[in-house]
């Protein structure tokens, strides 16, 4: 295929009109995407009127993580955006665990950071620059957390992601 005077015409207008070398490629006919880009290069038909793509939506905001206060509750903040649906929500929502001080240990301390073991829950209670900071220190189910601390730290797997899970093997099998 060569390049004549009406392709050539074809090729500026579509890509003035912000189409993609790959959509000029297909509507030419007998060329390909590399081609395109190789001839609107030579022409140096660098600048488009409009963008090839798309513009993206932005991106979207991550939700606030909530945060453990030192009595044990945890806070949810605000987010900063609210929709009519969540001005009827209450400002701030506060879910109460109970406060599991720390385990003492047998010398009366609670455990720190040089008396935890492998089997201690690591999960910490208070402020670390506090001199009455300490662990929880009790004994760790799987993990790093005792099964009370573990159900705040881990949140259950969404639906959506386990039924993507459900059929893994049917794409494995398909290739």
């Amino acid at each position: 295929m060569s390049w004549t005077d009406e392709r050539v015409e074809v090729l500026k207008k579509l890509w003035a009109e912000g189409h993609s070398a790959s959509q000029i490629a297909k509507q030419l006919g007998g060329v390909t995407r590399n081609a395109v880009i190789g001839k609107v290069h030579r022409l140096g038909l660098s600048g488009r009127a409009t963008p090839s793509r798309p513009v993206k939506r932005p991106p979207r905001l991550a939700r606030p993580k909530p945060r453990v206060m030192p009595d044990g509750s945890v806070t949810l903040p605000t987010p900063a955006v609210t929709t009519p649906i969540e001005q009827a929500r209450p400002v701030e929502r506060t879910a109460m665990i109970a406060p599991l001080p720390p385990l003492k240990l047998a010398d009366g301390g609670a455990a720190t950071i040089l008396t935890l073991r492998d089997s201690m829950c690591k999960w910490p209670i208070g402020d670390p620059a506090d001199p009455k900071f300490a662990f929880c220190g009790r004994k760790s189910d799987c993990g790093p957390y005792c099964s009370e601390h573990a159900k705040v730290a881990f949140q259950p797997a969404r639906k959506r992601d386990t039924k993507k899970n459900q059929y893994d093997y049917v794409r494995r099998i398909a290739g």
